[in-house]
Formats: structure tokens, C-alpha cells, sequence
């Protein structure tokens, strides 16, 4: 009769634990039908779930491994496995799995709790955790910092809306971005990211300053505000504000470009998706002129935005071509896509505004970036706490990963 075993081992970590112990598993024609182990500052946490051909045979494994632990000053428990209980276990590899991850600047109990709480009533189980992010110093006091932690989960939510309400409410409590993905072959294999600009990957709107070099900034103001009361469209919008700015020296622009600050995060994005073969594009609905200057300091491979008309060295107040809005921009991503051969399932969009929301709503990943509550809510998934290289850590990348 065969025999299962679950065998738990715990102690501090050094190199050649594991091949020790195996090779005593070998010595007793025992098979693995599962492991796992994690070391949390210089602890090891080991799990084997092993098959003996032989029940007599168990006896024998126990009081080598225990004779072994013992000497190697390691603690080990063993506990005998059921048929009933192997089969419960393994129907259930074939759930549903969804990852789930955490990003703020430091993780605290109270997050984690409250988190936890949630998966838990939506019928889902932990499978694994595991920390993104590198090691937090004691004393770090940087208001940059970065923490993220993965969560690997089965089964499907019980009430998918009220679990995102739930999110959303730790979420804006405290301070803690929380990201809920199936866990497919797509998230795992993203090529190609599209960006707007303004806000996005810079810091700031370039309309409003190129309003204050104009002397109009307060007028500008004002037709932005009828945007957001739904009195304008953004096309009517930014028509309304690009004629304000008639007149303005072009020389600014290169003074405006030359002081734009990047979003946090910005340049480990980029080059962390270049070399890893991504395809980058910004889609935006500011103005080219600007993006262009992106395009060459970040290595961006598209660039889409609006023409600023620009006659006798003076900006005429006028926008040439058709401009690009939300509509526009989702159709540049599906036409970026297939130009690469890519399908829209990999394909990241990461913008703020409204006009961003059609983009997000058809990429295998939309993320609003420090986004309006609006925007927050409707899109799939947020970042509020950390810089834009918050990304790649919904991609599954490790700090490690990055900085090796």
C-alpha cells in the first residue's frame, strides 16, 4: 500500500539543506509529488508532500530524516496524508488562479489584514505570497520607497463588484494600490505598453504652461473647468484653449520642454521594458512637439499627438490634422498592435484623464495613473501611491529582476 506524507522542515538557511535531504528521500525510492519553500530573513520554511512505494518503508524515512534535522539543528514534522485528503488537494489545481497585488510604499499589518479579510469572504484561497519589492532598510525614511507584495489566489470571486468596492475602499483608507488579474498566459506575456503624456509621464499638463508663457492662464483655466463639467468634449476643449494661446513666441517651447519634470519612476520603466523587448508609444492628446522631445530622451517607438501649427515662428492658435481624442487613441493602440503582430490581450495602456478610458477599457491591461476618482473607478486597475515603474510589478517583475 502506498503512503503519503507531508514532511515540514524549519531552521536557519545554508546552502546544501535541501540536496541533503533529497538525496535521503532518494535513498527510500520516495517520490515528490509536491514542494515548496521560502526563507524569510535567513529562516527556512521547507514543505515536501512525498509518496513511498511501501508503507513499512515510512519508519524508516522518519528516523533518517529525524536523525539528519537533528544533527543539521533543524526542526522537522511530519503528518500522514489520507487518500480522501490528496484528492480533495488535488481537484483543487484546477481552480481558477488570480493575482492579487499590493503596492504602497510600506506594507503594514493593517492593509494586509483588511486585504486578507476580503479575499477570505470571496471564497478564495491563498496559495502563495511572495514579496516584489527589495528589503526595506530599518531607518528609511525615503518618501520614494517602494513595497509590493504578490498574492497568488484560487477560485473565483463569489461577487467580483462588491470585492472591487471592497479594494477600493481599503485602497483610498490606506494608502495601498490593490490589483486583481487572472493569472493567464497574457499577463505573462505583454509586449507592448502605450502611454499618454501630459500627467502621465510628465508631471504636468504642457497646455497650462504654455498658457502661463502666453499670459493666459487663468482663461485657460476656465474652459479646462467647462471640460470637466461636461459642457465641452475634449476636442472642442482643446480648440477653445489652443486658440487662446495665438501669438506665443515658439521659442517657449523649447524652454517649456527643457523644464517638463518626468513622473517618478518614469526612466527605470522605460528602459526595464527595452530590455526585455517591449514596444513603447505615446498617445496623447497634448501636442507632438513635446512627445517628440520624450521620444528621443526615453527611447519611446511611437509617438502620437496633436500638431501645434506653428507659422513665422509664432504658434498660429490652431491645431493641424485631426485631433487626437480618447476615440483616437484606441485606435492608434489597435493599429499599433497589428503593425507589431500583437495581440490586444498583451497590450498595456496606462493614462489619467477621461479621455484615456477608451484606450484602457480594450487593453489586455488599462491602468489609471494617479487618475481622477472617476477614472480610478472605471478603469481595471489603478496606481495612486507609487511611480509609474509601479507597472512592472504588475507585470510580476522583482526588484531584482530590475536592478540585476
Amino acid at each position: 500500500m502506498r503512503e503519503v506524507l507531508l514532511i515540514r522542515i524549519t531552521g536557519k538557511d545554508r546552502p546544501g539543506i535541501t540536496a541533503a535531504l533529497s538525496e535521503i528521500l532518494a535513498s527510500h525510492g520516495a517520490d515528490i509529488l509536491d514542494i515548496g519553500q521560502a526563507v524569510i530573513h535567513d529562516r527556512l520554511l521547507l514543505g515536501l508532500l512525498v509518496e513511498l512505494a511501501e508503507e513499512d518503508r515510512s519508519a524508516h524515512l522518519l528516523k533518517e530524516l529525524m536523525f539528519h534535522t537533528q544533527e543539521a539543528g533543524l526542526d522537522v514534522h511530519f503528518e500522514p496524508v489520507s487518500p480522501g485528503s490528496y484528492t480533495q488537494w488535488q481537484a483543487g489545481s484546477g481552480k481558477d488562479r488570480h493575482i492579487i497585488t499590493l503596492l504602497t510604499r510600506r506594507v503594514s499589518g493593517a492593509q494586509l489584514a483588511r486585504i486578507s479579510t476580503v479575499i477570505s469572504a470571496q471564497g478564495l484561497n491563498i496559495a502563495d505570497i511572495k514579496r516584489l519589492s527589495g528589503r526595506v532598510p530599518l531607518d528609511d525614511t525615503d518618501r520614494r520607497s517602494k513595497a509590493c507584495v504578490e498574492l497568488v489566489v484560487r477560485g473565483s470571486p463569489l461577487d467580483p463588484d462588491a470585492m472591487r468596492a471592497a479594494f477600493m475602499q481599503i485602497a483610498n483608507e490606506l494608502d495601498v494600490d490593490i490589483a486583481f488579474q487572472e493569472d493567464s498566459v497574457f499577463r505573462r506575456h505583454r509586449r507592448l505598453v502605450v502611454f499618454d503624456m501630459d500627467s502621465t509621464l510628465i508631471e504636468t499638463e504642457v497646455i497650462d504652461e504654455l498658457a502661463r508663457e502666453a499670459g493666459v492662464g487663468e482663461e485657460v483655466g476656465r474652459v479646462t473647468e467647462q471640460a470637466m463639467r461636461g459642457e465641452l468634449d475634449f476636442a472642442e476643449s482643446l480648440t477653445a484653449r489652443v486658440a487662446l494661446l495665438k501669438g506665443l513666441d515658439a521659442a517657449v517651447l523649447e524652454k517649456i520642454a527643457e523644464r517638463l519634470p518626468l513622473t517618478e519612476g518614469v526612466e527605470r520603466l522605460i528602459s526595464t521594458l527595452k530590455s526585455v523587448g517591449y514596444k513603447t508609444a505615446i498617445l496623447s492628446g497634448g501636442f507632438r512637439w513635446f512627445g517628440e522631445r520624450l521620444q528621443e530622451r526615453l527611447g519611446i517607438d511611437y509617438v502620437y499627438a496633436n500638431q501645434l501649427e506653428i507659422v513665422d515662428g509664432k504658434v498660429t492658435g490652431r491645431v493641424v490634422g485631426d485631433i487626437i481624442d480618447g476615440a483616437r487613441k484606441a485606435e492608434l493602440l489597435c493599429e499599433i498592435a497589428e503593425r507589431e503582430g500583437i495581440r490586444l490581450d498583451q497590450v498595456i495602456a496606462v493614462g489619467d484623464g477621461a479621455n484615456d478610458l477608451p484606450m484602457l477599457a480594450i487593453a489586455g491591461l488599462g491602468i489609471a495613473f494617479r487618475a481622477k476618482p472617476i477614472v480610478r473607478e472605471s478603469a481595471r486597475q489603478a496606481i495612486s501611491t507609487l511611480g509609474l515603474d509601479g507597472v512592472l510589478y504588475l507585470l510580476g517583475f522583482t526588484d531584482l529582476d530590475i536592478e540585476g
